[in-house]
């Protein structure tokens, strides 16, 4: 199995920017899509964004697209975020999270249930100031 490990969380204020890293050990990264997920306080851990395999592809969710992109170097073993213009309402734990294959069906529709992915990373706390 895979090990992950989120980094490059902080305290910033509103409209700043943040790179997120996720770490991966252990089996042939490449052979895994990854995702990122965020829980703000009282909230349930939402999607954020994916990647496939090779990152030719990516998917994010509606809150983020157009801030937010996500990218991935196998040759490091790391996938990042990229999160421009935060906003308070970005404030949340952010967890990177991979699965075997692909990270959509077979339909084309991106995993976005927590389920979905097996491996979690300890995550990584992000804050933003208004």
């Amino acid at each position: 199995q895979v090990q992950l490990a989120e980094s490059g969380g902080g305290l910033v204020q509103a409209g700043e920017s943040l790179r997120l890293s996720c770490a991966a050990s252990g089996r042939t990264f490449s052979n895994y899509a990854v995702g990122w997920f965020r829980q703000a306080p009282g909230k349930e851990r939402e999607f954020v964004a994916a990647i496939r395999r090779s990152g030719s592809g990516t998917f994010a969710a509606d809150s983020v697209k157009g801030r937010f992109t996500i990218s991935r170097d196998n040759a490091k073993n790391t996938v990042y975020l990229e999160m421009n213009g935060l906003k308070p309402e970005d404030t949340a734990v952010y967890y990177c999270a991979a699965k075997l294959g692909s990270p959509y069906d077979s339909i084309g529709r991106y995993y976005t249930a927590n389920h979905e992915y097996p491996y979690w990373g300890q995550g990584t706390q992000v804050t933003v100031s208004s």
